[in-house]
């Protein structure tokens, strides 16, 4: 136990040093916690670190404060060129991470001769921390990929060609930044070489790949997300296995099933179909009238999906469809390049 009436000068170096690195930790700390506020909106994350600087917080004792009138500490205000090069939120994160990480190893290591319980806390933060890390940084990678689906309101889905690698780069060229890859046929060796592909070609342009159904062909391509229907696996599954850096995009049709998929955590909707389509035979549209009471209160970015024809983009711009998924507009077309320029320029027209 911790005697504070009788230190020995070794003990004052030790209250100090576990002293600095209380500060390092909650100093630490507080950036992450910051960046999951404000940088991500995730309010989990917020309050496990906010417990964690409250844990130190409770066990920074006295004596470790008074420590630091009694020995100077020379290398005071020393810095590192490292410091400045750090350009990115990542970087950011990645560095308070390991100064977390380092300094709780510190208090781990000296605690353990005057205060146990602080040794045990310490340890148990850290380990928290090395998942914390990795967890927001998935989290904004996600982000980026949030931010193009909210900025763009073309969402193109392939269709197999023979010679769709060369479509789907005549679209990206045009600036469409969403790829949607939809295959039923061949074997699971050609369909993911060919999602590599397509997927390399998507980050050439900046733009997003998807995969859709398919969970293994996404990971193993890295695509940057996956799209699931009905019938494919549930979204939490996908999480769980996906973790935070992919995308989750669901297609909905109804009121329980758009509420389920934003209290899963998805990323986007899909929502239709608006017109009969050749891709969906057996359903029904939904209509204008029914997405309109459907999307009224989303907050997440949707797109509408069904029988969607250059012919027909305005009229949906007129009853506030501001974003929407092609599929044999785009592939089947002569010149899909021309095309895409020509949609894309009706979705950003104003009324």
């Amino acid at each position: 136990m911790l005697d504070p009436n009788t230190p020995n000068a070794e003990d004052l170096r030790i209250y100090q040093i576990i002293d600095a690195n209380l500060d390092r930790a909650r100093e630490g700390l507080r950036v992450l916690e910051d960046w999951a506020r404000f940088g991500l909106g995730k309010e989990k994350f917020v309050e496990r670190i906010k417990d964690f600087r409250q844990i130190l917080g409770k066990n920074h004792l006295e004596v470790y404060k008074q420590s630091r009138n009694h020995i100077e500490d020379k290398c005071k205000g020393l810095t590192h060129q490292e410091q400045i090069n750090r350009k990115t939120s990542e970087q950011i994160i990645s560095s308070n991470s390991a100064r977390v990480q380092e300094a709780l190893r510190v208090i781990e290591e000296f605690s353990r001769l005057h205060n146990l319980d602080l040794s045990k806390i310490a340890s148990e933060i850290r380990y928290e921390i090395y998942t914390i890390e990795n967890d927001l940084l998935s989290l904004s990678k996600s982000k980026k990929s949030v931010e193009i689906l909210k900025e763009n309101n073309l969402y193109v889905i392939t269709d197999q060609k023979d010679n769709l690698l060369e479509i789907i780069e005549e679209i990206l060229i045009a600036g469409a930044r969403i790829i949607q890859h939809r295959f039923k046929k061949g074997t699971d060796k050609e369909n993911l070489q060919e999602a590599i592909k397509i997927k390399n070609l998507c980050k050439r342009y900046n733009s997003l790949f998807i995969i859709n159904d398919r969970l293994d062909i996404a990971l193993a391509s890295n695509a940057d997300g996956i799209h699931l229907g009905k019938d494919d696996l549930d979204l939490k599954t996908a999480r769980k296995i996906l973790g935070y850096s992919k995308i989750i995009g669901i297609s909905a049709n109804n009121k329980i099933d758009i509420s389920n998929a934003l209290k899963e955590g998805c990323d986007y909707i899909g929502i239709g179909p608006v017109f009969e389509t050749a891709t969906k035979k057996n359903k029904k549209p939904i209509g204008i009238e029914e997405i309109k009471k459907l999307t009224k209160d989303l907050n997440i970015p949707w797109f509408a999906i069904g029988g969607i024809k250059s012919t027909n983009i305005s009229y949906l711009r007129r009853n506030g469809f501001k974003k929407v998924a092609l599929v044999s507009q785009l592939m089947d077309s002569e010149d899909p390049k021309e095309d895409a320029i020509m949609i894309l320029k009706e979705l950003s027209y104003e009324n």
